[in-house]
C-alpha cells in the first residue's frame, strides 16, 4: 500500500503488474474500499499488459477523512438545495487526476464502477488529457430519468449502518444478497469475509453519508460526455437492482462511439463469472487506445 498526495488530499492505493506497463486506474464505488476490488481480478487485469491502480476514494478506507464536513441533507439536495453538500462528484474526478499526476504518468486508462463510474465519467469530461480510455461499469449519466434502483434496495440503503461488527457484517451481506447478480451464484463466505475486513479496515459511515450526498447532488453529464474523445465502453447488468440498465444505455448513447455492453443475469456486483467478460472488455478498449 502505498500513499499519493492528490487535490490537497493523500489517497491510499495500491499498484500490480509491471510498472513499465501502461496504466489502469480501477475508480471505487459507493462506499466501497480498494479491495472491493478483488485481488485476483487485478491481477488478471495485470496479466494482460497493465499496471493496475486500485485507490480509496476521500472519505472512504485509509484516504483522507473530510473530519468536520457538513453532513448532506438528501431530501433539499434532490431539491436543488447543495448547501449541505460538502463535496462533488466532480471533486472526486480532480483527486483521481491528481492520483494519475502522482502516479508518475501523464495519462492512465480509467474504468470505474458505480460511483466510480460517475467519477470516471466526469474525469473524463474535466481532464481529458489524463484519460487514454474510459470504461463505465454498472453506472449512468446523472440523468434523474434513467438508472433508477428498485424500492426493495433503496429501502436497505437507506437503513444507517450499524455500528457494532457482527450487526454490520450481517447488515452488508443482506444488502450485497440483494444487489447481486441472479445468473451467477452468491458467493456468501466471500462477501461475508470482504465486509469484515472493510469493517475493521476503515468504517467510517460519516464519509459513506458524505459520498451519497455527492451522487444526490450529481449533475447530468450527458451533453458534456457528448465531447469525450477516447475510445469508451460502457458495461451493465440487465438484472442491476440499484441503478438500472437504462442508466448504462443512456451512458453508451452520450459518448460518441461507445461499446454497449449488456451482460446477461449480471446485477449490482462482479461475481467471478463476469470476470472474463469484463477484463475483455476493459483491455479491448484500452488497445483501442493504442490504436
Amino acid at each position: 500500500m502505498m500513499r499519493a498526495k492528490a487535490n490537497g488530499l493523500e489517497l491510499e492505493y495500491e499498484t500490480f503488474g509491471d510498472p513499465k506497463d501502461p496504466p489502469l486506474v480501477l475508480v471505487i464505488g459507493f462506499g466501497q474500499q480498494l479491495i472491493d476490488y478483488d485481488e485476483r481480478f487485478c491481477e488478471k487485469l495485470a496479466a494482460r499488459g497493465l499496471r493496475v491502480v486500485r485507490f480509496d476514494n476521500r472519505d472512504s478506507g485509509l484516504s483522507t477523512r473530510l473530519e468536520g464536513a457538513p453532513r448532506p441533507v438528501l431530501m433539499r439536495i434532490m431539491a436543488g438545495d447543495l448547501s449541505s453538500l460538502a463535496y462533488s462528484i466532480e471533486d472526486m474526478a480532480d483527486d483521481t487526476a491528481g492520483l494519475i499526476a502522482a502516479l508518475g504518468s501523464e495519462s492512465a486508462h480509467v474504468a470505474g464502477l458505480s460511483m466510480g463510474g460517475m467519477i470516471a465519467q466526469s474525469l473524463a469530461t474535466r481532464h481529458p488529457d489524463r484519460v487514454r480510455s474510459l470504461a463505465s461499469i454498472m453506472s449512468t449519466t446523472g440523468d434523474r430519468s434513467v438508472g433508477h434502483a428498485t424500492p426493495e434496495v433503496m429501502a436497505l440503503l437507506g437503513r444507517p449502518p450499524p455500528a457494532e461488527r457482527g450487526e454490520n457484517v450481517e447488515a452488508g451481506v443482506r444488502l450485497w444478497r440483494a444487489l447481486s447478480s441472479p445468473g451467477f451464484p452468491f458467493d456468501e463466505a466471500g462477501v461475508r469475509a470482504r465486509v469484515a475486513r472493510a469493517y475493521d479496515r476503515g468504517f467510517y459511515p460519516q464519509g459513506v453519508a458524505r459520498q451519497a450526498g455527492a451522487i444526490v447532488g450529481q449533475r447530468d453529464r450527458t451533453e458534456a460526455l457528448a465531447g469525450v474523445r477516447v475510445p469508451a465502453v460502457v458495461i451493465h447488468g440487465a438484472s442491476d437492482p440499484l441503478i438500472h440498465v437504462s442508466g448504462g444505455e443512456a451512458t453508451a448513447r452520450a459518448i460518441p462511439g461507445a461499446r454497449l455492453v449488456v451482460v446477461p443475469g449480471m446485477g449490482h456486483d462482479l461475481p467471478e463469472g463476469v470476470w472474463g467478460l469484463v477484463i475483455d472488455a476493459i483491455v479491448e478498449n484500452a488497445r483501442r487506445a493504442g490504436s
